[in-house]
């Protein structure tokens, strides 16, 4: 005999109309909202006449949790946060039966979870989700938070064949008809089967996009699956997933990006477009097989969004003069460096948005196309196809281009191209994973690029991290032992009464931070600077020379924005790299003093090594230049 479903019970039964159904049903498209909340809501029927029809559908008994009161003994069975992951309550227990309140009584794997959990037997009851979590709220304390509660989708409230989707749009990004079909027939099976899992996906995205966050990590474990988000370049637990949810969670994942579900042993890649009203946001999605199972990450990048200028990044003044002028020249290479996630790519975009006009020529080869420029050409990646960077800029060179922007140099065979691109009148900017702008020859030299062509094609590189900003909650205190020994480590050379350090409030959800701020440093390159790449110096040597001529490092970079209030200590020896080689110590007091200073700033001792006497004015910069041009003449 055919299940009957929500809907036609209650017309049978005369509570509702078939127009009105009609009109529900309608409404209840494109709503997060169940069947059953949405006709409470719109008082089509009472609760009464809802639980009857929802006894006569799920074929269990209705109780209200509103008109019960559990011993404690039976509260303890079932841990909280059980009760709100699987939206269930504890009513009273009958010999070796524990009755509880379930929003799903039909979940199998819930029910086994809970005879496992308590060590009896389950007697499921029907209730409603708000009753549910109104009496965890009441017995169990705590406000129960729509993250605890993003994996119980009850069915008290709703019919399975009548469940909606939510306010979201998923686009397969793959260009073959046929996976196309074959996508949207395995996601309208996974809605039939899965539909838990298919609004667990939605709301995890949704959830991810509403604190911006940059990077979704989905992490199976042994007691279940543990949901992080990457919020200003930190990871912060967005929920926890039950076991029983995990495959079909993750194949949801796969089937939208276009990975094979049947492959679960080898790492796997894809992407698909999410499109929530005005707003589209580009998923990457990576695969990597753990102890546990698949664990997915998925990067969000919104093509839409508007791009920053130079002030809004946090550029000093020098390293945006610096970078100005590397930008008006009209051939060369501009590198921008540093890990994963340090906003390479948003300053390349800045100085494409600075450089766009109409009698220019800008193309760009990238993977994927974070960010959409008008007026620019932008080339996305494809290695399925045969379309890489190498084999992109091959036919850019043809394309008669003014500006060039290759996204990453990854080997030798790019890098090779770009440079020779920029030695014969183009202006070419693209990244490099390195630690800092010195360490960016080195990582060219090992990708096997000949010293004389880096020396000879590149005109500035600069260095990056991104660190938390301070929320404006901020407070002020005086500095420990360890902070002003890591303020010396940054160049401090007088100390301070007090120190920015976090609070927390609501604004920033008790974090004490809110947005990102950059620390920066830029190496241009002058004709000192090509000689001693020529000639191999060491990167110390082109660092104290860096300085020499003005420069600041990245740590200085991070002391004035400490300083300023803009970060804390914490936060810059969390992201910043400090090269403590730079600041040797003073044979007299032992402190840090910077290697360009003759004599001592703090008691006037003169420095070891130095050749300067007491009569003689420490001018910055002389020792270390002389020191570099004594090497590069030997």
């Amino acid at each position: 005999m055919k299940k009957k479903k929500l809907g036609e019970v209650l017309r049978e039964r005369g509570n509702i109309s078939a127009g009105d159904l009609s009109k529900i049903v309608a409404e209840q498209q494109g709503k997060v909202m169940r069947l059953g909340e949405l006709m409470l809501e719109r008082s089509l029927v009472t609760k009464e006449e809802l639980a009857s029809a929802l006894e006569a559908v799920t074929a269990v008994p209705y109780v209200n949790c509103a008109e019960v009161t559990p011993d404690a003994e039976v509260l303890h069975l079932i841990p909280r946060h059980l009760a709100v992951r699987g939206c269930v309550f504890p009513i009273r227990k009958e010999g070796n039966k524990l009755v509880v309140a379930m929003a799903e009584p039909q979940n199998i794997g819930l029910s086994d979870e809970l005879k496992f959990t308590t060590g009896s037997n389950i007697s499921p009851r029907l209730g409603f989700r708000s009753e549910i979590f109104a009496a965890i709220e009441k017995f169990y304390g705590g406000k129960v938070s729509v993250a605890e509660g993003l994996t119980s989708e009850p069915a008290a409230t709703s019919a399975p064949a009548e469940e909606p989707g939510p306010q979201m749009e998923f686009v397969s990004t793959s260009t073959r008809q046929a996976n196309k079909d074959a996508i949207q027939e395995a996601q309208a099976e996974l809605v039939r089967r899965h539909t838990p899992a298919v609004r667990l996906a939605s709301e995890v995205i949704m959830a991810a996009a509403a604190k911006q966050a940059s990077d979704i990590h989905i992490e199976p474990q042994a007691d279940g699956v543990i949901v992080r988000i990457r919020v200003d370049g930190v990871l912060r637990d967005l929920q926890r997933v039950p076991s029983v949810l995990q495959n079909s969670f993750i194949s949801r994942i796969k089937i939208l990006a276009d990975m094979d579900i049947a492959e679960r042993r080898n790492p796997q890649d894809g992407r698909f477009l999410v499109k929530m009203g005005a707003q589209q946001i580009d998923m990457r999605v990576s695969s990597l097989p753990t102890q546990y199972g698949e664990k997915i990450v998925m990067r969000l990048l919104n093509p839409g969004e508007s791009v920053r200028g130079f002030a809004e990044l946090g550029l000093p003044p020098a390293v945006e003069s610096t970078l100005l002028e590397a930008l008006a020249l009209p051939q060369g290479m501009i590198l921008v460096t540093g890990p994963t996630g340090s906003g390479k790519s948003t300053t390349l975009y800045a100085a494409l948005n600075h450089l766009r006009k109409p009698e220019v020529n800008i193309v760009t080869v990238e993977d994927p196309v974070e960010y959409v420029l008008p007026g620019v050409n932008q080339v996305h990646v494809n290695v399925r196809a045969g379309l890489t960077f190498a084999s992109c800029l091959r036919s850019i060179l043809r394309q008669d281009p003014n500006v060039i922007m290759v996204g990453e140099i990854r080997d030798k065979e790019t890098a090779e191209i770009a440079m020779k691109a920029a030695q014969t009148g183009h202006l070419v900017l693209s990244t490099l994973h390195t630690n800092d702008a010195v360490a960016a020859v080195t990582r060219l030299v090992d990708l096997g690029i000949p010293s004389f062509m880096i020396s000879s094609s590149i005109s500035a590189i600069m260095a990056q991290r991104l660190v938390r900003r301070l929320c404006t909650c901020k407070g002020s205190e005086a500095p420990t032992v360890a902070n002003v020994e890591r303020m010396s480590q940054l160049g401090l050379l007088e100390p301070v009464d007090s120190v920015y350090v976090p609070v927390g409030c609501e604004l920033c959800e008790l974090t004490g931070y809110r947005g990102r701020v950059g620390i920066y440093e830029i190496l241009p390159f002058d004709e000192t600077v090509r000689d001693a790449v020529r000639t191999g110096v060491r990167n110390e040597d082109i660092r104290n020379h860096m300085r020499d001529i003005g420069m600041k490092l990245m740590q200085e970079d991070a002391l004035d924005k400490i300083l300023a209030g803009m970060t804390s200590i914490e936060e810059i020896s969390r992201v910043v790299p400090v090269h403590t080689g730079s600041f040797p110590e003073c044979t007299q007091c032992a402190r840090r003093i910077s290697p360009t200073f003759q004599f001592c700033p703090h008691c006037g001792t003169k420095r070891k090594g130095s050749t300067a006497s007491h009569s003689e004015t420490p001018t910055r910069g002389r020792s270390s230049r002389a020191a570099l041009e004594g090497t590069l003449k030997s």
